[in-house]
């Protein structure tokens, strides 16, 4: 079956693209979605381990067999908050 997943941020930047395709047997996992995605896309692989994964607009376990029309979404960790440099107040 041919699965569509939408990359965003950092991900997004790697492939180069905003959606990328696989072709993967039915009943696959979402932990098998991830292998072939590295394998297929060597730039998110070491992205791809650290990503959540959405199955129909729900966090996904690696466990999870998702059907043929699921809508997929890689989802890369995030970072934000104040500068290292800057100083943080803190209320008591």
């Amino acid at each position: 079956m041919k699965v569509r997943i939408r990359l965003f941020a950092r991900a997004r930047d790697l492939a180069g693209a905003d959606t990328v395709e696989l072709e993967l047997p039915p009943g696959s996992t979402v932990a098998e979605l991830r292998r072939q995605l590295a394998m297929d896309r060597p730039a998110l692989a070491g992205i791809v381990a650290r990503s959540a994964l959405a199955v129909n607009d729900e966090f996904a376990e690696d466990s999870l067999t998702f059907p043929l029309d699921a809508e997929i979404a890689l989802l890369p960790p995030v970072s934000g908050g104040a500068n290292s440099h800057e100083k943080v107040s803190r209320r008591p």
